[in-house]
């Protein structure tokens, strides 16, 4: 059987709707879980058509900011909000000047029969990068401790907004935005973590080079010309690889900065 995961950093689920661009994404590419990062809104804001879908909301508290979702046809067998108290003692996740991370609906995970799927809207370093420290001391190896955690029960599938380009193949214009933020030493190495602990980058299972890009400036007609950033992920457990019969970028779809990705798990 094969099942269909997608990922998309909505920027803005009302917005999305207002344009009319949610409907039409899900009518043509009907995926079997969906993961949303920056809804931005409130459930009882929400009125974008879930029609055959189990939907779990976690909003951040600050009105709207932030906030992920989980959306499947299969019933989960668990839907679990955030990082566990032990994560977020352990690594000290407990915010900066900028707010307490843990409140604004940043990581959901959903347990189903053969894997846990997790989707993650990783907090963005800033333009002065005074959010690295946050990123580099706390959030990132809090993330990498929780789907470790996860994994002893079952593999894992995790995917989101990781506000990082990996290497020079995942953005348009590297030499310039070396030591910028989403390409610092200190982010990348972040999530050379992931791949260190045995994480696979879906996407590189299939494509090499460069070009394949989830995220584009507003300015100079950056997505008409694709000079963009790979910032957007699907990462499995090692033991799920050779599962994954596909992994996509869909950057015709159209109502955010940021476009869907997705994977086809056979499994």
């Amino acid at each position: 059987m094969t099942t269909k995961i997608y990922s998309w950093n909505v920027n803005g689920i009302r917005a999305v709707q207002k344009k009319g661009l949610w409907q039409p994404f899900l009518d043509k590419e009907q995926p079997d879980i969906l993961l949303l990062q920056e809804i931005k809104a409130k459930p009882e804001q929400i009125d974008a058509n879930t029609d055959g879908y189990h939907v779990f909301w976690y909003s951040a508290d600050k009105p709207g900011y932030s906030g992920t979702a989980l959306l499947s046809k299969e019933t989960p067998l668990q839907v679990v909000n955030g990082f566990p108290q032990d994560i977020i003692d352990d690594h000290k996740v407990t915010g900066d000047t900028y707010g307490d991370p843990n409140l604004e609906g940043r990581v959901i995970a959903g347990e189903f029969e053969k894997f846990w799927v997790v989707g993650v809207y990783t907090p963005n370093a800033k333009d002065d990068l005074s959010r690295i420290p946050l990123r580099h001391e706390h959030w990132d190896p809090a993330f990498l401790a929780y789907v470790k955690q996860l994994e002893k029960s079952k593999p894992v599938i995790f995917t989101g907004d990781l506000n990082v380009a990996h290497t020079e193949d995942d953005l348009a214009n590297p030499k310039p935005n070396r030591g910028k933020k989403g390409f610092t030493d200190e982010e990348r190495s972040g999530f050379q973590n992931f791949v260190d602990a045995g994480f696979v980058d879906t996407l590189r299972i299939f494509k090499q080079g460069n070009g394949f890009y989830t995220w584009w400036s507003h300015f100079a007609n950056a997505r008409a010309r694709n000079v963009g950033w790979r910032i957007d992920y699907f990462m499995v457990s090692e033991s799920l690889k050779d599962k994954v019969a596909a992994a996509d970028i869909h950057a015709s779809v159209m109502g955010s900065d940021h476009c869907p990705i997705s994977i086809s798990l056979d499994i």
